[in-house]
C-alpha cells in the first residue's frame, strides 16, 4: 500500500497535538485540541488502513472481522501485542477499562492483533492460552507473519492505533503508560463521529474461547516451589488466582485465594491475589509474588493470615525503591527467591521484578547488600538492573541490564555464590554474584547488549548455546546443576556452571502433553517454573499451557503427572464449593466398561494406561479438547474426594495416569472401585462432520493390609 497510509504520515500531524496537550491547563481544553485534531484529519482521504488479511486466524469471534463489513461505523482500538511482552500484559487493564465504560453499541471495538516476536508465539494454540491467561475477552486476530504491523510500520510492542469509521487512521500511542490520553482519544472520537451519525450501534459477534473449555483442576500454574524439610510443595495456580500447600504425594492442605482475583488481606479463606507466580515456602510461611496485584505477600500457615509486605496494589514506575516494602511502588514481581545479604540467614526476599527489568530486595531482617547501605527489616530496594531492557553485564550490578528477569534461583554455596536469573527477554540466563553484584552470562543470547533476538534451540557452551524465553531456573546443590524451564521451546535443559555446558534434559521441542516413555520422549507446552525435589533426585515441573504439575525422576529417566487431590476443585470459571466436585455426566449412548478386580497394596501408584481407538477415517478434534476424569463415588478417601481431570491430545500411544493410593485405607464392606471417564471429540478426516464419544471404565481394587512401594499397571482399552 502507499506511505501515507501507515503511522509516519500520521506522526507528524499528531505530534502536533501532543506537544499541545502537554500543555493544556484542564481537561476541556484538552477535548477542544482533540475535536480540532479530529476536523483536521476529516478533510483528509489518504489515512484509510488495509483490511485484515483473508485466512488469518480470529478468537473470542464467531468469524473473521473486516473494516468494511463489522467494524465499518465504528471506533476500533488496535492493540498490536505480543504475548511475552509484559509491556503489553501492563496495559491490558487500560483496555479492560475501557471496555467496561464504552460498549460495542456505543461505537467501540477493541482488536488484539498479535504478532509474534518468538517462532514460538505465531502458534494458535500459544495464542489461545495467552488469551485464556489474560482474560482477553475481546476480538484477538492471530497475524503471525505481522502483515498489518508491517503495513502500518509499527515499530515496537505495545502499540495502540486508533481507527475510525470510515477506516481512517485516527491516533497511535506506543509503549505503555498512556491511559489518560486513550481514554480522552477514545471518548471524544466517540462523540465527534456521534455527532456526525457517523457510529453504528450493531453488535460485532463474539464467542468467548474460554466458554469451550472442559474442567481444569490447575489453570495456567505458573511456578512452583518444595520445602525440603516438610516436603510440602507450593503451587503458584494462577489462572485460578490462588495458591496451593499440597503434601508431597498431592493432597491439598490449604487453598488459599480464588476462584476471582482480587487485592484482599486477611484470613486464609477470605484472602485474594491477581495472577500470582512465583512461590516460596519454607516452614508455615509461604512468600508470593502477586504479579497483577503488583504485590509481595506472606502466607502464615500457623496464623491462618495473608499480609502485604511489598507494594501499593498498583504498578509503579520507581526504579531505585528505598522505601518500607508497603509504601514502595513495584511492578509486575514475577518470581521470588529466599537469600541472605549482610545479615542472619534468609534475611531477604529475592524479586524478580519483570515490570522494570531489575533484581530487587526485600528485607525481612536487618542487612546490607554488596556495594550497598545497611537496610532496615521492612525495605524494598533494588539491587541490580538500570531498568532498561537489555542483555547487559557489567561488574557493577546497577549498571547491568535485564530483560525481563522471570526466574530466581539462589546457589549461595561456594564456589557458585550467585543468584541465577532466567532473563526471558534476552533468551539468557544470567549469574548475579551475591558477594558484589557482578552480572554474569552463564548460556544464550549473544554479546550484543542490544540484540534481544538471539534466541533458539541449540545445547552449546556459554553464547553459543540458544535459548527462547525462559521463564523459570532450579537449583540442585547436591550435583552442581542448573535446570532450566526453557518455557517456548517446550523443553527442561539442564546447565553445568563450571564447563557452562547446555543440554536438553527433557522435551520434544514441540508443544503436547505426553508423558514418555522417556524424558526426551515426553512433551510440554510452555513450563513456567520448576523446582528440585528428593535431594536432587526429582523435578517438579509447572506445565503452565498443559494445566498440569509434571514429576520428573531422573534417576528412572521418566515423566508423571503428580496427582492433586482437592476438597474445593475448580474449572476454568471457577466457583467455591462446599462439597467435592462431580463428574460430568456421561452420555446414555457412553460404553462402559467393568474391568476384573485388580490387587493392589496401600501406598503404591496405580497406573491407568489409556489406550483408544478413534472410528476409521476420523481424527481428534483440535477445537474441542477432549478429556479424562478420574472419580471414586462412594468411595472419594481413594483419591481424594475430588475428580482428577486431563487433557487428552494424543491418542498414537498409550496415556499414563498415575495416581498414589493412600498408604490407611478405610475399611469397606465391598471391594471398592475407581472410576476413569473419557470424552473425546473427534471429525471425519476430510471434514464435514464432527461427534463426541464418550467412554467410562470401573476398575475394582482388592486392596491388602500391608503397605508397599512401586507400582501396578492396568491397562484400559476401548475403540469407538
Amino acid at each position: 500500500m502507499a506511505s501515507q497510509c501507515s503511522l509516519s504520515a500520521l506522526f507528524s500531524i499528531q505530534s502536533q497535538l501532543d506537544y499541545a496537550l502537554d500543555n493544556a491547563t484542564n481537561q476541556q481544553e484538552k477535548e477542544n485540541l482533540v475535536y480540532q485534531y479530529l476536523r483536521k484529519l476529516d478533510d483528509k482521504d489518504d489515512l484509510r488502513i488495509p483490511d485484515f488479511d483473508e485466512g488469518l486466524e480470529w478468537l473470542n469471534t464467531e468469524g473473521p472481522l473486516s473494516f468494511t463489513r463489522e467494524l465499518a461505523g465504528k471506533v476500533v482500538v488496535l492493540d498490536f501485542f505480543t504475548y511475552c511482552c509484559i509491556n503489553c500484559m501492563h496495559i491490558l487493564p487500560d483496555l479492560h477499562q475501557l471496555e467496561k465504560k464504552h460498549s460495542v453499541k456505543d461505537g467501540l471495538v477493541i482488536v488484539g492483533v498479535h504478532s509474534a516476536k518468538f517462532p514460538n508465539e505465531k502458534v494458535l494454540q500459544n495464542v489461545q492460552s495467552a488469551v485464556l491467561r489474560y482474560n482477553i475477552t475481546h476480538p484477538v486476530v492471530n497475524d503471525g507473519d505481522a502483515r498489518l504491523w508491517h503495513e502500518l510500520e509499527v515499530s515496537c510492542w505495545p502499540t495502540l492505533v486508533l481507527i475510525g469509521p470510515r477506516g481512517n487512521l485516527l491516533f497511535s500511542l506506543v509503549g505503555e503508560g498512556h491511559r489518560e490520553h486513550l481514554a480522552l482519544f477514545t471518548s471524544t472520537s466517540l462523540r465527534h463521529y456521534g455527532d456526525q451519525v457517523l457510529l453504528s450501534d450493531h453488535l460485532v459477534g463474539t464467542k468467548l474461547y474460554r466458554d469451550s473449555l472442559p474442567p481444569s483442576l490447575l489453570s495456567f500454574p505458573g511456578k512452583v516451589a518444595v520445602d525440603s524439610s516438610s516436603k510440602r510443595l507450593a503451587i503458584a495456580d494462577t489462572g485460578h488466582h490462588r495458591v496451593l500447600v499440597v503434601s508431597s504425594i498431592g493432597q491439598v492442605l490449604y487453598s488459599i485465594g480464588g476462584p476471582e482475583s482480587g487485592r484482599k488481606d486477611g484470613n486464609l479463606d477470605e484472602a485474594t491475589f491477581c495472577s500470582p507466580q512465583g512461590v516460596v515456602i519454607k516452614g508455615d510461611t509461604v512468600f508470593v509474588a502477586d504479579t497483577e496485584n503488583h504485590l509481595i505477600r506472606k502466607i502464615d500457615l500457623l496464623e491462618g493470615q495473608v499480609s502485604t509486605l511489598a507494594g501499593v496494589g498498583f504498578q509503579g514506575t520507581d526504579k531505585e525503591g528505598g522505601a518500607m516494602g508497603p509504601q514502595q511502588p513495584i511492578s509486575s514481581p514475577w518470581d521470588v527467591a529466599l537469600g541472605t545479604a549482610g545479615g542472619e540467614e534468609d534475611n531477604v526476599l529475592w524479586v524478580a521484578m519483570a515490570g522494570t527489568h531489575q533484581i530487587w530486595a526485600l528485607f525481612l531482617a536487618n542487612g546490607k547488600l554488596p556495594k550497598g547501605s545497611e537496610s532496615k527489616a521492612g525495605m524494598c530496594v533494588r539491587f541490580a538492573g538500570s531498568g532498561n531492557e537489555e542483555n547487559r553485564n557489567n561488574a557493577y550490578p546497577h549498571k547491568a541490564g535485564f530483560a525481563q528477569p522471570s526466574g530466581l534461583a539462589p546457589a549461595p554455596e561456594e564456589p557458585w555464590g550467585c543468584l541465577y536469573v532466567a532473563d526471558s527477554e534476552s533468551s539468557t540466563v544470567r549469574s548475579l554474584a551475591l558477594k558484589d553484584g557482578a552480572v554474569k552470562l552463564l548460556v544464550g543470547g549473544e554479546r550484543d547488549p542490544l540484540n534481544l533476538f538471539a534466541f533458539g534451540d541449540v545445547d552449546g557452551k556459554g553464547v553459543d548455546a540458544k535459548l527462547q524465553h525462559p521463564l523459570g531456573v532450579a537449583w540442585a546443590p547436591d550435583q552442581g546443576l542448573l535446570y532450566v524451564a526453557d518455557s517456548y521451546n517446550h523443553k527442561i535443559k539442564v546447565v553445568d556452571p563450571k564447563t557452562r555446558q547446555c543440554l536438553v534434559v527433557a522435551g520434544t521441542g514441540e508443544a503436547g502433553d505426553v508423558l514418555g516413555p522417556g524424558l526426551t520422549e515426553s512433551s510440554f507446552n510452555e513450563p513456567g517454573g520448576l523446582c528440585v525435589g528428593d535431594g536432587g533426585r526429582v523435578l517438579y515441573v509447572a506445565d503452565t499451557n498443559n494445566h498440569h504439575l509434571k514429576v520428573l525422576d531422573l534417576d528412572t529417566k521418566t515423566v508423571s503427572l503428580f496427582p492433586i487431590s482437592v476438597e474445593d476443585a475448580v474449572d476454568s470459571a471457577p466457583t467455591k464449593s462446599s462439597g467435592p466436585c462431580k463428574v460430568p455426566k456421561l452420555p446414555k449412548s457412553a460404553s462402559r466398561v467393568k474391568m476384573p478386580p485388580l490387587a493392589v497394596s496401600p501406598g503404591q501408584t496405580l497406573n491407568l494406561e489409556l489406550v483408544l481407538s478413534l472410528p476409521a477415517g476420523t481424527k481428534l478434534t483440535e477445537d474441542a479438547p477432549s478429556f479424562w476424569t478420574l472419580s471414586a463415588e462412594g468411595n472419594e478417601w481413594l483419591v481424594g474426594s475430588q475428580v482428577v481431570t486431563g487433557d487428552i491430545q494424543d491418542l498414537s500411544q498409550p496415556l499414563s495416569i498415575p495416581t498414589i493410593l493412600p498408604t490407611v485405607p478405610k475399611a469397606t464392606e465391598a471391594s471398592p472401585f475407581i472410576t476413569l471417564s473419557v470424552w473425546v471429540y473427534c471429525c471425519l478426516a476430510g471434514g464435514g462432520a464432527c461427534m463426541m464419544k464418550a467412554a467410562s471404565f470401573m476398575q475394582p481394587l482388592q486392596i491388602g493390609s500391608t503397605p508397599r512401594k512401586g507400582s501396578v499397571t492396568v491397562t484400559l482399552a476401548h475403540a469407538f
